[in-house]
């Protein structure tokens, strides 16, 4: 790992900002303090403006002006506390975060009142550092509302008393996140349902095919690498959405939101499979009859889940699914820890060899190991938490060579145990009479249960700006995000197929995220300062990505139409 981290500095960043203490103290308008009032030390998040400066950020004026917010509560741990969309009561803010950004925005006219607690880590500060905090908290105080963020900030609107304080040269409150916060932050985010279907990937890829789960895995880290670079290169850029704008304008901030949200949807998607598939599994007769219709456990499942999680989107706040969600990385590793345990203690066994290559296959595992990989737009949000901002190429190397180690673990005992008969989900394999086999199917299933509203709230908080002023209102709102989950259930019953959705997400979405976009960017951005092996390595990816997003994408979608066909 030294060696990799050693070689960054001459081969990947050459940046003159990596000997400075922290990128917070450069006054480049991310770390600046943004206001006098503090919040909690443990809150991971960062404002959306930009720093002390009183103008307001101009990235963050322009669709989609909600993307930091909530990918901050999709990414980060926060205190639980629970409200309704309609319920009409008005909270204290806490959370500089919020305070900073909606403090400069102007405020609409009889617009409900909605705030939100809290952003905090996976891991608490020291209790000095919270005593600190909690003394400067109650000196001051701000109320704010909130709905969605205004199309025209304007600090001149806000009145002389709730306007920031600025705060020269000091390292910003919610630059809180330590490195092993940060890299609990980032395995929460990889080590997620794309770990089901390793096993199934090998079946496809046969085992030479594991080659390219560490490919992509080491370009994985270089390229989030470069999103630091690019985040770096101008004042004011945050979120994944504001490099593209700095790279290709607000043409490319639009096309790279629009992929980001699109990826989110389609993960909803494959949740409602996920549930569907392992439900069914732990109650298989069960079904429906309407009449002279009959619905079977798949469908039912699939309506029931959708019935669950509907309600749980209409939170207005959703700290206490952040914070439960979080428990991902325990519930990887645990259901890890049952295969384990029945291919040792419950004699399964690992006798299966399995094929080395299996050339036919290769183009769906190779959408199966990007999905693994699919966490690039939270990873600025995770940079721009940080204390230490030079630590980030660390902390993502122990991320992603965490997952890699879980998902490589996981692919292997998987195969070895059921070998050819190894399913879309390897919970689908699991024998049924074993306690063991509950425990790893309920920890499958209560997962994508709290992440669901987590990952279609940024979607609907992008459409809901596009929404007419008038036209938001808690009733449209909801509507709104009724549809979409509803949406996202039509199109998983109409494409039921768990692999290959993924791999088709895998294939398209997570190589543009992952590895095309953030060499372009940084190509586009810092041409001028990339050498020319700099240069070359960018080129090599994008062509590599290109090459995998047209093979996999091509597979994933013949295999979709061969299973209708069939």
């Amino acid at each position: 790992m030294k060696s990799l981290l050693g070689e960054e500095r001459s081969f990947i960043i050459e940046s003159d900002d990596d000997d400075e203490e922290d990128p917070a103290h450069r006054g480049d308008g991310v770390g600046h303090g943004d206001d006098g009032s503090s919040s909690d030390s443990s809150s991971c998040a960062t404002p959306r403006g930009g720093g002390g400066d009183s103008q307001p950020n101009s990235y963050t004026n322009q669709w989609p002006q909600s993307y930091r917010q909530s990918i901050d509560i999709l990414s980060n741990v926060q205190s639980p506390s629970l409200g309704f969309l309609g319920t009409p009561t008005l909270s204290r803010l806490s959370n500089s975060f919020l305070n900073s950004s909606f403090l400069n925005s102007s405020f609409r006219g009889k617009t409900p009142e909605i705030v939100s607690n809290l952003v905090k880590p996976l891991i608490r500060p020291t209790t000095s550092d919270e005593q600190q905090q909690q003394q400067q908290h109650e000196d001051i105080r701000k109320s704010s509302q909130y709905l969605l963020p205004s199309r025209k900030p304007s600090l001149q609107q806000i009145p002389e008393d709730q306007k920031p304080l600025v705060v020269g040269h000091e390292v910003s409150p919610y630059q809180q996140c330590s490195y092993t916060q940060g890299a609990m932050n980032g395995i929460n985010v990889l080590c997620g349902v794309g770990i089901l279907s390793t096993p199934y990937a090998i079946k496809q890829g046969g085992w030479l095919g594991l080659v390219i789960l560490v490919v992509f895995a080491l370009l994985a880290w270089y390229t989030g690498v470069l999103l630091r670079r690019c985040l770096d290169s101008k004042e004011g850029l945050q979120t994944y959405p504001d490099i593209g704008h700095a790279a290709f304008g607000t043409t490319g901030r639009i096309a790279i939101s629009i992929i980001l949200y699109v990826e989110l949807y389609a993960c909803c998607i494959e949740y409602l499979i996920l549930e569907s598939d392992n439900l069914s599994k732990l109650f298989p007769n069960v079904h429906l009859n309407i009449g002279g219709l009959t619905i079977n456990s798949h469908v039912f499942f699939a309506i029931l889940t959708t019935l669950v999680v509907m309600p749980t989107t209409w939170l207005r706040d959703l700290t206490c699914l952040s914070y439960i969600s979080a428990g991902g990385v325990v519930a990887s590793i645990l259901v890890v820890i049952c295969l384990c345990w029945i291919g040792v203690v419950d004699h399964v066994g690992f006798e299966n060899k399995g094929t080395a290559l299996n050339l036919p296959g290769i183009p769906i595992a190779i959408g199966l190991y990007g999905y693994c990989y699919s966490g690039h737009g939270v990873f600025p949000n995770i940079y721009s938490s940080l204390k230490n901002r030079n630590q980030f190429p660390s902390i993502l190397f122990t991320c992603i060579g965490f997952s890699t180690i879980l998902f490589t673990a996981t692919a292997v005992m998987g195969y070895k145990m059921f070998g050819e008969s190894t399913e879309s989900q390897f919970t689908l394999n699991l024998p049924e009479n074993l306690v063991v086999s509950k425990i790893a199917v309920w920890a499958t299933v209560a997962n994508p249960i709290t992440k669901y509203a987590l990952t279609i709230t940024p979607l609907a908080m992008s459409l809901e700006e596009l929404l007419p002023r008038s036209q938001q209102k808690y009733s449209n709102i909801i509507i709104l995000r009724s549809a979409l989950v509803v949406s996202t259930l039509i199109i998983a019953l109409s494409v039921p197929f768990f692999a290959l959705v993924m791999a088709l997400i895998g294939s398209l979405f997570a190589m543009l995220v992952t590895y095309i976009l953030p060499c372009a960017c940084f190509l586009a951005i810092l041409k001028a300062k990339a050498t020319w092996y700099q240069t070359a390595t960018c080129s090599f990816i994008i062509a590599v990505g290109v090459t995998c997003a047209c093979v996999g994408t091509y597979s994933s979608l013949s295999g979709i139409v061969q299973n209708y066909a069939t």
